[in-house]
């Protein structure tokens, strides 16, 4: 278990990616459907714009724990490298629209 408190913010913010990405696919399955920009369809692109954030800042918070605090804890490992694939994502969608 993480003994920084920003390793616990780390661990925090993956985990409400997670939920907030549940949420989105529930929400998918009962039948909303986006449309052509982002924000047409604000019961999806909210969980969807908070998941980003989320995933991004608990990449930067396990950096930052892992650097700085020197933080050695499995799970905040775990939710810095999770993290840095959201931010490539999100990354890639942003240089490379389609």
């Amino acid at each position: 278990m993480p003994k920084t408190v920003l390793g616990k913010w780390a661990i925090r913010l993956i985990v409400t990616f997670f939920i907030l990405f549940a949420v989105f696919q529930i929400l998918v399955a009962i039948g909303q459907r986006g449309g052509d920009k982002f924000f047409d369809n604000l019961l999806l692109a909210i969980p969807g714009l908070l998941m980003g954030i989320t995933g991004i800042g608990s990449f930067f918070t396990g950096i930052v724990s892992i650097v700085k605090n020197k933080e050695r804890a499995a799970l905040v490992f775990i939710a810095t490298v999770v993290g840095f694939l959201i931010f490539l994502f999100v990354l890639g969608e942003i240089i490379f629209p389609h």
